[in-house]
């Protein structure tokens, strides 16, 4: 071997297989491992999603069949019942229901006896003074501003349906003074058109008491039962809830002893 002068012999040996360096995973591998490892993860959250779902579903039939049978011993219970207010027409209904925003059913009617007696149709309470009309409904509270609604509501129904009060939620809906809850009062009660359940402080109150709900908002409230009962029970189910809630479940002694659901409510929030 011939070596060049200042340089030094460099021995030129084979490497042994522990000095080799391993051959770089190819990408093709390297992807399928991520894959598999993106596979596993979406089964183990599906897995987890499939769990959920089957609880929530299990959580709805239970609650199902609690309000099955809150149903049933309602129906048994008050078989016959009706709308409280006294009316004669679905505009008198409308009047009366507006009126009894926070007031008793008892003092409305006992108010709507003589007002009824004086004016019937919505022009007559379109023309009747503002003063006049507060003076008369006065004792039923909020005086001034459901003199108001009642007002502009009459001269709203002459200007866009004759005069008469409409079939359907919407329109109902966009009279002055008219919420959904009187909405679906008079389309209930008046013509039988079950387009949601009434919930008013009583229908809340038993809800929430009797297990069916844990939402404090109306409107809430109503999706959480109108999913709970049937279509055909919507009406009817409303009135007895607000009877079983005078004559039973009242708000602060409630009789559950007397009660013939105390077997299976919950009673929440009764101390």
């Amino acid at each position: 071997m011939v070596v060049g002068r200042g340089l030094t012999p460099c021995l030129m040996a084979t490497p042994t297989p522990d000095c080799r360096t391993a051959a770089p995973q190819s990408a093709g591998t390297h992807d399928a491992s991520k894959t598999r490892k993106k596979s596993a993860a979406r089964k183990k959250q599906s897995r987890g999603t499939s769990k959920q779902a089957q609880k929530a579903k299990s959580v709805e039939l239970a609650l199902k069949r609690h309000a099955a049978k809150v149903l049933r011993r309602l129906k048994t219970d008050y078989p016959d019942v009706d709308c409280a207010l006294h009316y004669h027409s679905a505009f008198q209904l409308l009047v009366a229901t507006i009126l009894s925003a926070q007031c008793t059913d008892e003092r409305v009617n006992l108010v709507t006896k003589e007002l009824f007696a004086r004016y019937q149709t919505a022009a007559d309470f379109a023309r009747v003074p503002l003063q006049t009309l507060e003076k008369a409904i006065k004792s039923t509270g909020f005086f001034r501003n459901k003199s108001k609604n009642i007002k502009a509501c009459s001269q709203e129904l002459l200007d866009k349906y004759d005069g008469e009060v409409p079939q359907e939620l919407d329109p109902l809906i966009d009279l002055p003074g008219v919420g959904r809850k009187t909405a679906n009062v008079v389309l209930g009660t008046a013509y039988g058109l079950a387009t949601g359940v009434v919930v008013d402080t009583h229908v809340g109150r038993l809800s929430r008491r009797m297990g069916l709900t844990e939402q404090k908002d109306p409107v809430k409230t109503e999706q959480d039962l109108m999913r709970l009962f049937p279509k055909r029970e919507w009406i009817e189910f409303s009135h007895r809830m607000i009877y079983h809630g005078r004559r039973v479940c009242a708000a602060r002694k409630p009789l559950c002893n007397d009660c013939s659901l105390q077997k299976f409510c919950p009673k929440n929030g009764v101390a």
